[in-house]
């Protein structure tokens, strides 16, 4: 496409929260899907070759989160990063670090930072010796052969401190992303000259993007609403963490965010024109390009990524542990109504693996089948979809019994006495993991009781959990963070984090016994 010595047009491409995908395809099933960074590098490539301008930017979470990238820590970690190698043959500009990146351990981060050909910015990550970014320079300055220059400034969620095990970032600083935002504009609008300026933010959006109601607790691991409110001189904010699909204005700043696992590539078009010899934003439009069935998957990225996947598919294939008993699912509402095997084990899991007596899970997925008799890796991916780690917090009496009323709403009744899912939990999409189910207390629901009345009975052995006594309880990151309503949750103190992803402690579990006898103590159960 030509373009006028007087106008020009810059795309913007943005990749954020891969997570380690790159085949389109489900590890738990083999099911062909629209995602993935095989699919996303023929958007990635048409799109340069359609543009005579382009930056390609990661916002982060790349070198986390499938079986291909935890079988690449684990057991490949001396060869290339497989990720690293096909974001260097797709050209990529920079990469913003992401909170996940940290999860491996030092080591392998940089590793893949050495093995990049690109920046990895992070402006707010700093060296606690020097207090200086620690991964290089905190902004890219990109000159076009037409005179445009644009700089993007990369920036990290700070709350990392709060997830991260701690040996995985010693020495490191995070300061408030916010704050340093600021401060690197500030820097940068005094000492640099460009036309464009773009802040590429692992993080997300923590009120409405239009009514400016909060849409969570303002913790700080969400600032992008209050960075296009405050801050000064942003063009074009890059946003993620969130794995949400936006591409919207907030305060005249461009914003978008492409989901995760690589199911949209996000693209901002900002068209120039020359006055008085500078190049002036006339425009600038988002959008996201979502993969479907009709984009292909690109062969050569699959060939560089084939050996490290044919090894991960024959390690998901691995026999790690035999069940003696029964711990299948042949019907998940049933499982959500007494207490099963499977949920008892995943309960048993948080618990040993954190050390907290009291613990609390959800049946994620209600295509989970359950384990059967001859354990694989693939069935603890299949069984447990979400990259969860743990944490234990402490909660009060009234806390617990306010959570478990939220898991009643699960449940209502209908004109014949009998009880369904609640619309809540089914629409505008399916919320199962929304419902929990506890261990290391024993209670009764009571459907038949208006919602927030519905917990008939809550005791620990033969004594009832008193409201105003506190309790550690180990769940899940997500539900910790108040995730699905629980904001009975929200800022309880944080008293141990076990950063290592349940599939990893189900396997670690399994592996340890060798055999696992499935059980059911039979501790709570719900009536109608």
């Amino acid at each position: 496409m030509q373009e006028k010595d007087e106008q020009c047009t810059l795309v913007i491409l943005e990749t954020s929260d891969l997570h380690g995908h790159v085949f389109p395809k489900q590890y738990r099933n083999h099911e062909e899907v629209n995602s993935g960074l095989a699919k996303v590098a023929t958007i990635i490539k048409d799109e340069h070759e359609k543009n005579n301008y382009s930056l390609l930017i990661d916002n982060g979470d790349v070198i986390q989160g499938t079986p291909l990238t935890y079988y690449y820590a684990k057991f490949m970690h001396e060869e290339k990063n497989p990720l690293i190698s096909i974001m260097n043959e797709l050209e990529y500009d920079c990469a913003v670090l992401g909170n996940h990146e940290f999860n491996y351990g030092d080591e392998l981060l940089q590793r893949a930072i050495d093995q990049s050909a690109f920046n990895c910015l992070s402006a707010n990550i700093l060296k606690e010796e020097t207090m200086e970014p620690v991964f290089g320079p905190p902004y890219l300055v990109k000159e076009f052969d037409n005179g445009l220059k644009v700089i993007i400034l990369g920036v990290t969620t700070h709350f990392i401190p709060n997830w991260e095990q701690p040996s995985n970032i010693k020495g490191l600083v995070f300061e408030d992303a916010l704050s340093s935002a600021k401060k690197w504009i500030e820097y940068i609008q005094e000492h640099e000259k460009y036309d464009l300026l773009v802040v590429s933010y692992h993080g997300g959006f923590e009120r409405d993007l239009h009514s400016g109601e909060e849409t969570e607790a303002l913790t700080g691991e969400n600032q992008a609403y209050e960075m296009c409110q405050t801050l000064t001189g942003i063009d074009v904010l890059l946003t993620g963490h969130q794995h949400r699909m936006i591409a919207d204005k907030v305060n005249e700043v461009t914003v978008i965010q492409p989901g995760c696992h690589g199911e949209a590539v996000g693209k901002v078009a900002v068209t120039f024109e020359k006055v008085n010899g500078k190049w002036v934003v006339k425009e600038s439009s988002p959008q996201l390009i979502k993969v479907s069935d009709d984009v292909k998957a690109d062969p050569h990225i699959m060939k560089l990524t084939k050996e490290y996947e044919e090894a991960t598919q024959t390690w998901l294939d691995q026999p790690i542990c035999t069940i003696i008993g029964n711990m299948t699912i042949e019907n998940p509402f049933e499982v959500r109504i007494s207490d099963h095997p499977l949920i008892e084990f995943l309960n048993q899991v948080q618990m040993e693996a954190s050390g907290a007596k009291i613990s609390c899970t959800a049946l994620f997925d209600n295509d989970s089948r359950g384990f059967g008799e001859h354990i694989t890796m693939r069935d603890i991916v299949s069984t447990y979809v979400y990259p969860n780690t743990l944490k234990v917090i402490r909660i009060t009496g009234e806390a617990m019994k306010d959570a478990l009323e939220k898991s009643a709403s699960y449940f209502m009744m209908d004109g014949n006495g009998d009880i369904s899912v609640n619309p809540e939990f089914t629409e505008p999409k399916p919320q199962h993991y929304n419902y929990d189910m506890w261990e290391g207390v024993d209670y009764l629901l009571d459907i038949r009781n208006p919602i927030g009345s519905r917990v008939a009975y809550l005791k620990i052995g033969e004594k009832p959990v008193q409201m105003d006594e506190e309790y550690d309880v180990v769940m899940n990151n997500y539900r910790a963070a108040g995730g699905g309503g629980y904001t009975m949750f929200r800022n309880m103190p944080v008293i141990k984090e076990i950063q290592i992803d349940m599939t990893e402690l189900i396997a670690n579990y399994m592996l340890k016994r060798k055999t696992i006898h499935a059980s059911c103590n039979g501790n709570w159960k719900v009536i109608w």
